[in-house]
């Protein structure tokens, strides 16, 4: 056996008289004499011409082999899925999303185990990849680096991907016509590169780097760039110095580290889907973390970032001025954040951060601590009689902070994007959208369509949306979602009828319907459990196994 701790994983694989027939395999793929004696680093790439967040990673991959092999290791690259929200989004294969996390996480976890890759990097361009790449990196637990795919560049008149789907609602309304909206379409995207306001790919990407687990300043790079080509090669050798010092994701992925992602993702204005990813990605690493965390930072962080979906700018601008690394260092200086947190340089966040320059003067989209877009947390984690385990909501402030109104239910997405584009929905309503949780969907997906089209419609002030599924990054509102207990399990919002007097503050952090528990004990002793949607197949396997959104949604419980 090898005393070489740095190839703890490949040397059973590849040494010795009995794995001679391991080694002819590997030396059809590339394998000297020589690269069977180094560590081997799996390169999990998700690349997939099916969406441009993710169509260039195969070109990152390959440099984040060269970096390995330069440094004194063998690459091996190998592919994972991925899936488009973009694409998906109101339609029945939108329920695959959440689950295409689950699954390139087991596929990740699979390659790495089987092959006895001794270090890994892993590549994620679009929402789901980047959890589940470090979901897989977590249950691994070997020396491993995440890197982000970058950020797309704007499209024509400042417009992105939100920008087509609000489209179709002003069409609804009637202020956009025909022409105008495919001229939307045809320039929104203009290439390679992940959604480009602080929506979920953004955030999460953001959340890893000030996690630790990213190299200073991957999460805020153009797609297409020689910063992001060069951040790809750097994680590459960065895993040969993660390996001869042994350290490990449960070395980086700490509680302290989730509490500093937690509080760049409130800082920066971020995605309601980063408290369902970063849930899930702590409970893959062993590590406590739940609902009221985000509460108790939430009252200490307040949201500085002029960010799309509710600010100005886009996440290229952003990267213009300096990236996070700025907003990183001021939240450190303030004392937001635990600089004592190792990171995938071996070095700590605060040694990390020793050497960032400020912003310049002159930007407006990192607000100073004395003129905040909001003094505390716009992601609020609501309790009360329709969420007694909780719901989660992106309440900035432009907003309101309350909403009363009556109730209009639908039991599918579908219904109710249908019913807002021709005018049924009305200034006044709170939708209602049920059984689209992790079980009842199944797959628990996000509401961009309707929360768009309610924008479109110019009901963004009059109109909000409750619902035990979830929220892109680029929904706006006054909406909440992942309502816990979901309606698939008979939770309150089964229980809930068209005209019912419902209640939201975000103040107090609560949401409620008027409705006296006896007529809500009589509603449940009537309520039927439907019958499962999908009996066969990854839908009706990920329905069975899947825990509540309130503990991350996550199929690996213990």
């Amino acid at each position: 056996m090898t005393t070489d701790k740095r190839r703890r994983y490949s040397a059973p694989v590849v040494d010795g008289i009995n794995k001679s027939a391991s080694r002819a395999m590997l030396r059809a793929v590339g394998f000297s004499d020589e690269d069977f004696r180094k560590p081997q680093v799996g390169i999990a790439s998700t690349w997939s011409n099916l969406t441009p967040c993710n169509m260039h990673i195969d070109g990152l991959a390959r440099e984040a082999a060269k970096g390995a092999d330069e440094a004194g290791g063998k690459s091996l690259i190998f592919n994972t899925i991925t899936i488009s929200d973009g694409i998906a989004n109101g339609t029945e294969g939108m329920k695959y999303s959440l689950v295409s996390r689950e699954v390139i996480a087991d596929s990740i976890e699979t390659v790495a185990g089987c092959e006895g890759f001794d270090g890994l990097v892993a590549i994620g361009g679009c929402d789901k990849n980047m959890p589940g790449c470090m979901m897989g990196l977590a249950r691994l637990n070997r020396p491993a680096v995440f890197v982000y795919g970058g950020t797309i560049m704007p499209g024509d008149n400042h417009t992105d991907i939100i920008s087509v789907f609000e489209a179709v609602g002003a069409h609804a309304r009637g202020n956009m016509d025909l022409i105008e909206v495919k001229q939307i379409e045809e320039t929104a995207i203009p290439g390679p590169g992940s959604c480009g306001g602080m929506y979920t790919a953004n955030t999460m990407a953001s959340a890893i780097e000030a996690m630790g687990m990213s190299l200073p300043g991957s999460s805020a790079q153009n797609a297409v760039s020689d910063s992001k080509l060069a951040d790809c090669e750097a994680a590459g050798a960065a895993v040969l110095k993660l390996l001869e010092a042994d350290i490990k994701p449960s070395d980086i992925m700490t509680r302290d580290a989730f509490e500093n992602a937690i509080t760049v993702v409130i800082a920066l204005g971020g995605s309601t889907n980063a408290v369902l990813h970063l849930l899930g990605m702590a409970s893959t690493m062993g590590v406590e973390l739940s609902l009221d965390d985000f509460v108790r930072i939430g009252k200490q962080v307040p949201v500085l970032a002029d960010l799309r979906p509710s600010g100005h700018y886009m996440m290229s601008e952003l990267v213009a001025i300096g990236g996070i690394q700025p907003l990183m260092k001021m939240l450190l200086d303030r004392g937001l954040l635990h600089g004592d947190c190792l990171t995938v340089t071996g070095k700590t966040l605060a040694e990390n951060l020793a050497d960032v320059t400020p912003y310049p003067e002159d930007q407006q989209i990192i607000h100073a601590f004395d003129n905040p877009i909001k003094a505390d947390s716009h992601l609020r984690i609501l309790y009360g009689n329709l969420a007694p385990e909780g719901s989660v909501a992106k309440i900035t402030g432009k907003e309101g902070t309350h909403f009363s109104g009556r109730a209009r239910v639908f039991h599918s997405e579908e219904e109710a994007q249908e019913r807002i584009l021709d005018g049924t929905v009305v200034a006044g309503d709170v939708l209602v959208i049920r059984y689209e949780g992790p079980k009842g969907g199944p797959g628990m997906r996000e509401m961009l369509s309707p929360t768009s089209a309610i924008m479109g419609k110019g009901l963004g002030s009059d109109v909000a949306l409750i619902t035990d599924g979830r929220f892109s990054g680029g929904s706006h509102g006054f909406v909440v979602g992942h309502i816990t207990p979901e309606a698939a399990v008979g939770g309150p919002i089964a229980l809930v009828e068209d005209g019912d007097s419902i209640t939201i503050d975000a103040v107090n952090n609560t949401i409620s319907v008027d409705v006296p528990e006896s007529e809500m004990e009589q509603r449940r002793k009537a309520w039927q459990q439907p019958e499962p949607r999908f009996t066969r197949g990854v839908l009706a396997k990920y329905a069975r196994t899947v825990s509540s959104a309130s503990t991350g949604a996550v199929t690996d419980l213990p």
